[in-house]
């Protein structure tokens, strides 16, 4: 059973050439697996979601939290693997988030980032990325470069990445102080991306964003999680909650509100899904960190 604390109060190289398919990395080195869990994962939902049950809100977009979270054991291959790495195991796994890490105008400079540069590409389903590490930029049912476009130059400011910089030191520092762990032993992993949904229907596998997924197991780097919301629940979108399956009769789910940040271990203990957009556009960017240097 989970534990509920509750704190009231409130550059990458650039070249002139001509867009062009690549095949990324992070993608097709985990296109089995990718499989694999969508699979797992429609069985998965329709377990939990075929019965009755119970909602626990863990933040709802009209609360102004300073932290609120839910503590609990960590997955045993989890734990095993981050033992390995000395001042990075968190004292007990969980889930977290708070509207008091990030600022209303950092919030505003990465949503203008995502905008400008999702605005160069954009999936012809449902759901758009843009990895700042490898570049890739949805663009109809394939993957570009962005960095091999002109107009990339114009999408980051020198402010920009002062901005990004600063947040993500923000975020590593708040997951370290969370988890009990040395925020130097926290590294940036890839990949780190907006995200764009809507209710558009999808056109490939990676537009089909809500199947029931371990973060641990599509990202094998990943060790903490975190999602920085930059638009609102019931304001800008409807649907695209964070759905966490605690249990096959209780779903902890969370709605998005700009600037919050949702931070949590990524073993099997934070099994989880987002809801399909039902109308609107759902902004957000995750930024990841790993254990192993």
């Amino acid at each position: 059973m989970a534990t509920t604390t509750k704190k009231q109060k409130e550059k990458p190289k650039q070249a002139n050439a001509k867009p062009e398919k690549l095949s990324f990395r992070f993608l097709s080195q985990q296109r089995i697996w990718s499989r694999l869990v969508v699979i797992i994962g429609v069985i998965v939902y329709i377990w939990y979601t075929s019965k009755d049950g119970k909602e626990t809100a863990l933040g709802k977009q009209k609360e102004v939290l300073q932290q609120r979270g839910q503590s609990f054991a960590c997955d045993s291959n989890y734990l095993k693997e981050i033992k390995q790495f000395s001042g990075c195991e968190p004292k007990k796994c969980g889930r977290y988030i708070s509207d008091k890490i990030v600022t209303a105008n950092e919030a505003d400079t990465l949503l203008k980032i995502a905008k400008r540069g999702i605005a160069l590409g954009g999936s012809d389903g449902g759901a758009s990325i843009l990895d700042l590490h490898s570049g890739a930029l949805s663009l109809g049912e394939k993957f570009i470069n962005i960095y091999s476009l002109d107009e990339s130059k114009k999408i980051f400011s020198s402010a920009d990445l002062v901005a990004y910089k600063v947040i993500k030191a923000k975020i590593q520092h708040s997951i370290a102080e969370t988890f009990q762990v040395s925020a130097d032993k926290l590294y940036l992993t890839h990949p780190t991306f907006f995200s764009r949904l809507t209710n558009l229907d999808a056109k490939t596998i990676h537009d089909e964003y809500w199947h029931v997924h371990v973060d641990k197991d599509v990202y094998e780097s990943f060790h903490y999680t975190s999602l920085l919301y930059l638009s609102d629940y019931g304001r800008e979108f409807e649907g695209g909650r964070l759905v966490f399956l605690e249990s096959p009769k209780n779903n902890v789910t969370l709605e998005p509100r700009k600037g919050r940040v949702a931070i949590f271990t990524s073993g099997s203990e934070n099994t989880h899904f987002v809801e399909r957009v039902i109308s609107g556009t759902r902004y957000a960017i995750t930024i990841s960190f790993t254990c192993d240097k």
